[in-house]
């Protein structure tokens, strides 16, 4: 028996893998993920319910494609649908970017972006965020150089929640070389209350080198069924699908898709109460004295800096599972009975955060 190691790309075995946010247990709040509180729509579930899972789903989820593209009024080879739209995201980075090419992204962002842009053997270049944690476009339109392929714009930005607005982002797009494929990563849009904030949709078709990408899981719902979609110019649609897992996006997960769509302005009431109830809960951290990015998707940001592990953990003993990331902590806005004990817990890290800083000093 030989000690050798089978030889792995050793950008691949430097990275992280993703992990996920953690479980709760039955008392307690999942609020980790971003996922949507409310159960399936019966609609969803009788869909579910009729689909044939012993054959194979049909392999372009043409129903959902036509259904984004009636949306979005474009052709339905302009939408390309996958197992999430993190997976759509995959897809289109590993089709514009190769190795020695570059994805400029901000950061932090989301955490998916640098793994994938290593799977692809590209490079990553990430871009502060400001101090109020927002994209710096013009840093970002700055970092572009003949390497480049591809920039993502994360609007919201997960996991700051904050938008870039629509005159920033048109005047981000003009400086942007139309050979470089830009993505702007929708994946909260419908939780978005703010008049300025982007919206991809109709500058799709004025600005062919962006694609903009859209899930199911949040605002609809279908997290645990995995779809999301991808529109913009054919080519680049075609492209996606060239390196596209076959037939990875499930026949319930296309069923689940077009009834929710069928259901939207049910599904979008539920979106309403749980960005009424973001207000409430930023109202609240407010007046405890947290300043905070202004929210815009179905979440928080904490700054807790070098405290974000111990923060976490008082959350979790309050009942409230809350997902750590470096110099912060982001919270999830689920159930309205979990608000009070968010709170409590955040009040609770005021008075850690005070004291670690008493003794620093």
């Amino acid at each position: 028996m030989t000690n050798e190691r089978v030889r792995l790309r050793p950008e691949i075995e430097s990275i992280v893998p993703y992990r996920q946010g953690r479980t709760a247990a039955e008392d307690a709040f999942k609020l980790s993920s971003n996922e949507n509180p409310y159960p399936p729509l019966p609609a969803v579930l009788a869909a579910i319910t009729e689909s044939s899972i012993n054959r194979y789903p049909e392999a372009s989820a043409a129903g959902v494609r036509g259904r984004v593209a009636v949306k979005f009024g474009i052709s339905p080879e302009q939408v390309q649908v996958g197992a999430g739209s993190v997976s759509v995201l995959a897809q289109l980075i590993s089709a514009a970017s190769a190795p020695g090419d570059e994805v400029v992204y901000a950061w932090r962002s989301f955490e998916a972006y640098p793994l994938l842009v290593a799977t692809a053997g590209s490079t990553s270049v990430q871009v502060p965020l400001t101090a109020d944690g927002r994209h710096d476009l013009p840093a970002m339109a700055a970092a572009i150089t003949d390497r480049t392929r591809v920039v993502i714009v994360c609007s919201p930005n997960n996991p700051t929640g904050t938008t870039v607005t629509r005159t920033e982002f048109l005047e981000f797009l003009d400086a942007v070389p139309p050979t470089v494929l830009v993505i702007l990563d929708e994946a909260y849009a419908e939780f978005v209350t703010d008049p300025e904030a982007v919206r991809g949709e109709p500058l799709v078709a004025e600005h062919p080198n962006l694609v903009v990408l859209r899930t199911f899981s949040k605002a609809y719902g279908l997290a645990g069924l995995r779809i999301g979609y991808a529109v913009g110019a054919e080519y680049v649609m075609d492209a996606a699908r060239a390196v596209a897992i076959p037939l990875s996006v499930t026949e319930p997960a296309q069923r689940a898709a077009i009834v929710s769509l069928d259901n939207e302005e049910e599904l979008l009431a539920r979106v309403a109460a749980l960005a009424a109830l973001r207000e409430q809960v930023v109202e609240g951290l407010t007046a405890q004295g947290w300043d905070i990015p202004v929210p815009q998707g179905n979440f928080v940001w904490l700054s807790t800096g070098a405290h974000s592990v111990a923060a976490a953990e008082v959350f979790e003993r309050h009942g409230i599972i809350v997902r750590p990331l470096g110099e912060g902590i982001r919270i999830s806005i689920g159930e309205t009975e979990a608000v009070e004990k968010l709170l409590s817990a955040a009040e609770e890290v005021v008075s850690l955060q005070r004291t670690g800083a008493a003794r620093a000093g």
